[in-house]
Parts: C-alpha cells; structure tokens; sequence
C-alpha cells in the first residue's frame, strides 16, 4: 500500500488567477479513518487557498500533537511546515511570525492539544493578537488513544464506552472572544459551503483569526449521546447568517436587500459581506457575541458562521513596531547603523 499520490494529472484541470491547479495545494494521502471530519476540513483549506490563489511557498503551517497535527501532511506540500511537541505550536508560530512577517501562517490544533496541555499557550498568542489562522479541529475526544473525553467534550456526552462526561466543557470560542481575538468563527467539518469562505475570510484578517470546526470523530465520538458526532451536530446547528467573501482581484457583484446585510472591509482590501443578520447579537459586538454563546449552551444550539470580528485590529508586529522587513533580509547596514546613530540613542538619555 501507498501513500504517495499519483502523478498523473489531467491536461485540462481547472488553474486559478497565478496557474495553480488543485494537486498545487494538495498532500500526501490522509491515512486519519475513512470519514474522519479532519479530512475534510484539510479538503476545505485546499479549495480556500487554491480560491484565493495564495502562492503554496508563502505559507507556513504548523501544528502540535494529535490526529489534528497530522494533517498539514494532507495538504499544501509545497510549502513550509513545523510539527511541534504538544501544545507548544503557538510558541513556535509566534517565534516565526516576527521572523518573518511575509509568510500566511496556518496554525492546526485538536482540542486536547489547545484546551489541555496547550492551553497557556493558546491564550497568549490570543492576548498578543497574533496574526495567524488558528484551525481547531474539535472532536471532543483523545482519539490517538482510544477516546477519551477532552476537554470540550460536554457535560453529560456519552462516549462510545458508554461513559458519561461529568466535567463542564471549556468553549474555546467563548473564550477566544473572552480574551480579545479579533476574529471568531465556528463552523462545522461537513458544511463545506459555509466552511471555505470562513477560511478564507480568516485568511485576509490581520490578526488572531481562529476558527473552531466541530469535527466528529467515527471511531470514538460518533454515537448517540455524543454532542460532537455527525447527527447531533447537524441537528442542532443554528447557522448565524450566511456569508460572502470577495477578494480585490474580483469585482464585487453581491446584491442584497437593504437592511438585511453588512459588508466588512478587510486589511488586504477584501471585503466580507454578512446577510440578513440576526436581530439577537452583532458579531462587531462583543459583549452582544459573548450573551449569544450563553443562550446557545444553555439549548444546546451549536452557533456556527462568523460569530466575532474587529476588523480595525492591530496584530503583534503592529504592537511591537518592528520593522517591515524580515529579519533573514535584513543586512549589516540595517543592523548596524554605524556610531553617529548609537550616539544619538545614547544623548537622548542624558
């Protein structure tokens, strides 16, 4: 048995604006269980980085420990890649990041390896508004060693042991907003058509753009009882809206009643246009985000869709006012300046 893809491709498959095909942004064969959420969610960053025509060498991914890690081997193979030990990817991005601000950064994590072990870790990249697209594969289980409860299982989920959860869950979400992301969003693995444009808007954000993405588990979190497995989640999915992102290559052509949709403008100069909103809550609102999440824990909703976004926000470059260039480019004249310049530094202190 094999792993690697097959060469051969068709002469006529479909490019977009730079000439990418879809085998550009492709990886290695997933060897996850047949049905595992997490390949589709991989199947959703090709078709948003293939949309977006985003160069494969300008983006690094990184991941930690986890069925979730593993899946930057499934896709984008021509670019850079970071496997970390657990829970420490946000560290490694964060080092990265200001190395070398030229590159889209891709985080992928599993809830045992965020909301555990990697939880530290997790909220300080959050409150450093790190620019980077943190993917949250959330299956509510440890399924690299037999299934047992994460810490985003739900109070009362049964798993498939039969085992009732009697530990409250930690929304990770909730607590993304709590902390101050710049953007939130919820969607779920088997929604492709709302999933694609969340992860492209994700992508333009400059800053902590994180995405939690239900992604039941079939071997260990699928049964009844579960609150992550496919049928309950598409049973209680509450979708807040529809979106649409337009990039500033394209025309934007969106029509829409008055009154019934916002359109957000993007630091890359794209642009998301939210429809027909609901009247409970204003995703540019956090306080307003925050009572929309409470109402839905306590139903049992899973809200899905763009649920936060403070489009204005300054990322950690911005904060830390370091300089444009990455540090592999700069040279001996930038770093130093010469006597004059250090004399100056030091007159300012007397």
């Amino acid at each position: 048995m094999t792993y690697l893809r097959p060469t051969f491709r068709h002469p006529d498959l479909p490019v977009n604006r730079l000439g990418y095909t879809f085998k550009d942004y492709e990886g290695g064969l997933s060897t996850l269980c047949a049905g595992c959420g997490h390949d589709s969610i991989s199947g959703a960053i090709v078709q948003a980085c293939f949309e977006l025509a985003i160069e494969p060498h300008r983006v690094a991914k990184l991941s930690g420990i986890g069925c979730s890690s593993k899946t930057p081997t499934y896709f984008l193979s021509q670019s850079h890649g970071f496997n970390t030990v657990h829970g420490r990817m946000p560290s490694v991005a964060t080092g990265a990041n200001l190395a070398n601000r030229d590159l889209l950064y891709l985080g992928v994590s599993g809830d045992g390896d965020s909301a555990s072990i990697g939880m530290g870790q997790f909220v300080h990249a959050i409150r450093r508004n790190l620019n980077i697209v943190y993917i949250l594969m959330n299956n509510g289980c440890y399924g690299l060693t037999k299934g047992q409860d994460s810490a985003t299982a739900d109070v009362g989920s049964k798993s498939k042991s039969g085992s009732v959860n009697k530990f409250a869950t930690i929304d990770l979400a909730s607590l993304a907003i709590e902390l101050g992301a710049t953007f939130v969003a919820r969607s779920f693995s088997g929604d492709k058509s709302q999933l694609v444009p969340l992860i492209r808007a994700a992508m333009s954000h400059g800053g902590f753009a994180f995405l939690d993405v239900v992604s039941p588990c079939v071997t260990f979190n699928n049964n009844l009882g579960s609150t992550k497995s496919y049928q309950y989640v598409r049973e209680h999915n509450h979708a807040a809206g529809t979106m649409d992102f337009v990039p500033p290559a394209e025309e934007i052509t969106v029509r829409y009643p008055e009154n019934t949709a916002r359109e957000l403008a993007m630091h890359d100069g794209s642009k998301i246009v939210l429809h027909k909103l609901p009247t409970e809550w204003d995703p540019m609102d956090r306080l307003s985000t925050m009572k929309r999440l409470h109402q839905a824990s306590m139903t049992g909703e899973i809200v899905t869709g763009l649920l936060y976004i403070e489009p204005d926000s300054e990322d950690l470059h911005a904060t830390l006012q370091t300089v444009d260039t990455p540090l592999n480019a700069l040279r001996e004249h930038d770093l130093c300046p010469g006597s004059r310049a250090l004399d100056e530094i030091n007159a300012a202190f007397r």
